[in-house]
């Protein structure tokens, strides 16, 4: 594959991530955008680095530590969701109209 084919795929993926992301109403819809969002960021950092010609080890840290804050945001997000729905019976974001009890 080629470098501008890469980043055409990543694009796309940025892209249906933001559509996912700021038309959804539920909390899974919507961290499922964010998380194309990162996937499409983080395809483009390592099409660079890998295409490059150098290949440096640095890319392939850098892709480990984003996919580890990758898991750290779904879980996070996740028990978010949880508390959410447990305290206020809401599962989609026009259900909570404020964040106090």
């Amino acid at each position: 594959m080629t470098l501008v084919t890469l980043l055409l795929l990543a694009a796309a993926l940025i892209g249906i991530g933001f559509y996912g992301a700021l038309s959804q109403q539920s909390f899974v819809m919507l961290m499922m955008g964010l998380e194309l969002i990162l996937n499409g960021v983080m395809l483009a950092a390592v099409a660079f680095w890998a295409l490059s010609g150098a290949g440096a080890p640095e890319g392939q840290l850098l892709t480990i530590v984003v996919m580890a804050v990758m898991a750290i945001e779904m879980a996070m997000g996740f028990a978010l969701v949880v508390a959410v729905f447990r305290t206020k019976q809401a599962d989609v974001t026009e259900g909570i109209t404020e964040l106090k009890h």
